[in-house]
């Protein structure tokens, strides 16, 4: 855990123990709730800094954790982080909660929480991490850009070493230059992060990870598509690729050449 998160986690400890005494020590599980979904719902920016100290953030799973309505199916990479740091965050709170005997734990050591703080529990209302926010891109060049002009230089030579099938090309190019690691994830979305609002939306191979993606592989599955679009469309600029009766470009509309990430 990184020396942000940790600090951030005791901020919150101490804010519930705080709230508990100012309240009368009542509704242990419904303020330890509260304090999460209201502290650690972070804005764009600093769940971004957040990532970029602790990467395996992006190693997290949307799982059953996701309560807001509105992401439950089909969580953007900022909720699936978020939903995961408050469990994370709401578990240790009511390890405190049981310490301080304002909770109960049964014969197997499982936390009691009263039926009615359970009914009480209200809807959670997240960040929709889509939005740009105060979010204004760095001047020069982005790393992002570096890549996929790295990427656009290697398809491009080999285009031109000789006869290709345009779109197997691009998607070997693209495959060639995926960015996968947590690692280098990070300070991507450190440099933009409205990378946070990106989703599933089928990209990502259903079977290989049980219909339930970690949040950095649903970066990479897009920027993959991203960068597969702009290689057919420089191979379309290059004369490349060739056309239907109707005279549309025989790759570039294509569902089928949208990349699935394995």
């Amino acid at each position: 855990m990184s020396r942000k998160l940790a600090e951030l986690l005791d901020q919150v400890r101490r804010e519930y123990v705080q709230a508990m005494v100012d309240n009368g020590e009542v509704e242990p599980y419904l303020t330890a709730h509260r304090v999460c979904n209201t502290q650690l719902w972070l804005p764009g920016g600093e769940l971004a800094a957040l990532i970029a100290e602790d990467p395996k953030l992006l190693s997290a799973r949307a799982s059953d954790l996701v309560e807001d309505e509105r992401e439950v199916h089909n969580p953007c990479v900022g909720a699936i982080v978020s939903s995961n740091i408050i469990a994370a965050a709401l578990e240790g709170l009511l390890a405190v909660a049981v310490n301080r005997s304002w909770l109960d734990v049964d014969s197997e050591g499982r936390v009691l929480v009263d039926a009615h703080e359970l009914d009480s529990v209200p809807a959670v209302s997240g960040i929709d991490y889509a939005e740009a926010g105060e979010f204004v891109p760095a001047r020069g060049r982005s790393h992002l850009s570096e890549l996929f002009t790295q990427a656009e230089h290697d398809f491009l030579r080999q285009l031109g070493d000789g006869p290709h099938d345009a779109g197997q090309l691009a998607l070997l190019v693209a495959s060639d230059h995926a960015i996968f690691t947590p690692d280098d994830l990070a300070p991507l979305i450190l440099e933009n992060p409205l990378l946070l609002g990106l989703r599933g939306d089928d990209l990502v191979d259903e079977e290989m990870f049980e219909g339930d993606p970690p949040a950095g592989i649903i970066v990479s599955a897009h920027l993959t598509e991203m960068l597969v679009q702009q290689l057919l469309e420089r191979a379309l600029e290059e004369g490349a690729i060739g056309h239907d009766a109707d005279g549309h470009p025989i790759m570039l509309d294509s569902d089928d050449d949208n990349p699935t990430v394995h």
